[in-house]
């Protein structure tokens, strides 16, 4: 399903193609796609990021579209991946008090968050003793259909985000309680056949056995 072909099955359940609501139609996709992010972890919605950092570094700049991790690993200049392990920020700088002191990182945390004119930043600890790769594995939202025109949820799983925008538009609309119930339940039906599809990719039939 396209975003053309959204927008035209919203205007058509909601049965409304006056001006202000038509405009509205955006936000409606947008925060039914966020409500489905935020619901759902599927493999979609992973990014890598990886980048190079010298000696006596402290603090790894998060990816733009950071949401939360999953993994931070450095590379060292023979290719080794050595993943650190999530602690927190005081743990870190109880035991690495100076920040000049420096090894092959083992700890890191999340610093701060994002600000104006910044991305946030992970610390890590010991400070860096040389130059390595930090690849950072995270979760953020996928461009929206939007501004894609296309998108995963969009072609897999369209019902969710259909009805997931149509709870919108319709609560916008301050609809009927009996029909918005009726499309709520068909979020949640789509919803639910999207998490099983997310709980599929976490685990492997050969080894876990079919369920």
């Amino acid at each position: 399903m396209t975003y053309a072909e959204l927008v035209d099955l919203i205007q058509n359940y909601c049965e409304n193609s006056e001006t202000t609501f038509v405009a509205s139609i955006p936000t409606f996709v947008r925060q039914a796609e966020q409500r489905i992010y935020r619901s759902v972890m599927l493999p979609e919605f992973r990014a890598n990021s990886t980048s190079t950092v010298g000696p006596g570094t402290q603090y790894v700049a998060r990816p733009s579209d950071f949401l939360s991790v999953f993994s931070l690993a450095v590379i060292d200049a023979t290719g080794k991946y050595t993943y650190l392990v999530d602690k927190d920020v005081n743990f870190i700088r109880e035991a690495y008090p100076t920040p000049t002191s420096s090894g092959s990182p083992k700890y890191y945390a999340i610093f701060d968050g994002d600000a104006t004119g910044t991305e946030g930043n992970l610390i890590i600890g010991p400070s860096t003793d040389a130059t390595y790769q930090v690849e950072i594995h995270y979760y953020r939202d996928p461009e929206s259909i939007v501004t894609s025109g296309t998108s995963w949820i969009g072609e897999n799983a369209s019902g969710a985000l259909l009805y997931g925008a149509i709870v919108e538009a319709y609560t916008f609309l301050k609809g009927d309680a009996d029909l918005m119930a009726t499309y709520t339940s068909r979020y949640e039906e789509a919803l639910a056949q999207l998490n099983i599809i997310g709980a599929r990719s976490t685990r492997d039939d050969y080894r876990d056995g079919i369920a």
